[in-house]
């Protein structure tokens, strides 16, 4: 077996959506999963052992924030990001690339590379392709994904049709740089919401041949509908024996459109930053702690939820501590956030597995908290 084994464990009669194992050097991902993001090294106010707890099996975490702070270079002479945030499973590094480019008023690109500013102190920077990975490979983590273009929406189609060529040029040079045998490199197909470009994209990435393929250039303003009819094609051309990973989607409705749809892998800062709002998913829907309502109400956060939250605290309680703002609030909600879409994915697996998936996103179709997403 090698360190990047990928099997389909069952495919979903009436839907595209599958079960799979992906085999990493630090552990075994069965899919589909949510995959909790971890910025700087850290998911938000949650311990590790708090994310193995709510069943985590893979964390994010992100290039461009730890190149500012505190150093590629010290994390690898600390022994890499497993050692330094005290997480033993595995870790998916995003390349930093849709950050760069979400400072569009400082940074210049060229086919060679971009310049950005740092949010720290100003300093520009520089990356190539070549760059981006040796930082990568400098953080340790089991899979990283190339740099690349991620166009805004809405862009013209001009426009996006160059962030395609860029992309696919600079996935080239990714997987000519990348040496480490221990970490999986992933292509990222772009293209908007252009269906030709996505295809051009796809067919590019699959000739060059990667470990896995990201989808990019989604949550960024288009309108949900628009997305899922042109993600529908791209999840269709991807190989059927790779990963497929939907980049910044953590939307519990998406997620389970899109695993009907083929895709395997999920992640978003929505349940962790919703949570430091106050906010609370449920099955209900989304529940605001800070209205007067939950004053005096005794019950649990989510009657249907077994995470620890719901099972300890009341929410009466998590609103005193959200009104009062106390950072327990916002572990707790946290807490319970992840759990959500972590438990939905593990239920989309079951489903799958049980040749169930199309009656399990029918019922989730029709349910109360389905239209609140």
């Amino acid at each position: 077996m090698t360190h990047f084994d990928f099997t389909v464990n069952a495919r979903d009669a009436t839907t595209a959506a599958r079960a799979a194992t992906f085999h990493t050097p630090h552990g075994v991902v069965e899919t589909p999963m949510f995959m909790p993001v971890g910025t700087r090294a850290t998911v938000k106010g949650v311990t590790p052992d708090q994310l193995r707890e709510i069943g985590a099996r893979i964390v994010l975490a992100n290039t461009y924030h730890l190149f500012l702070r505190p150093g590629s270079g010290l994390i690898a002479e600390a022994g890499g990001l497993h050692r330094f945030m005290g997480w033993g499973g595995p870790i998916l590094t995003d390349s930093g690339g849709f950050q760069v480019f979400s400072l569009a008023d400082t940074l210049k690109l060229t086919d060679d590379g971009v310049e950005f500013r740092s949010i720290v102190d100003g300093a520009k920077h520089f990356w190539t392709p070549e760059d981006n990975v040796r930082i990568q490979e400098d953080l340790g983590a089991d899979i990283i994904m190339q740099l690349d273009q991620c166009p805004p929406y809405p862009a013209e189609k001009e426009f996006v049709a160059n962030a395609v060529r860029r992309s696919a040029e600079w996935a080239a040079r990714c997987k000519a740089a990348h040496t480490r045998e221990d970490q999986a490199l992933f292509g990222i197909v772009q293209g908007g919401v252009f269906e030709d470009l996505r295809a051009e994209s796809v067919a590019r990435l699959t000739q060059m041949g990667f470990q896995g393929y990201g989808i990019g250039g989604y949550s960024v303003g288009e309108p949900h509908d628009l997305m899922l009819a042109s993600l529908a094609p791209v999840a269709e051309l991807l190989p059927a024996d790779r990963p497929r990973y939907l980049m910044g989607v953590g939307n519990p409705t998406t997620m389970l459109e899109a695993i009907a749809l083929g895709v395997d892998l999920f992640d978003c800062v929505l349940p962790t930053r919703t949570a430091r709002t106050g906010t609370a998913f449920s099955s209900q829907g989304r529940m605001n702690l800070k209205n007067a309502q939950y004053a005096r109400d005794f019950g649990p956060l989510d009657p249907a939820c077994s995470c620890p939250v719901c099972t300890t605290y009341t929410r009466a309680y998590l609103r005193h501590l959200v009104t009062v703002k106390e950072m327990l609030g916002a572990i707790l909600l946290s807490i319970h956030n992840l759990h959500v879409l972590i438990d939905l994915a593990r239920q989309a697996r079951d489903a799958v597995c049980e040749g169930r998936y199309g009656a399990f996103l029918t019922e989730w179709r029709s349910g109360p908290g389905a239209d609140d997403y």
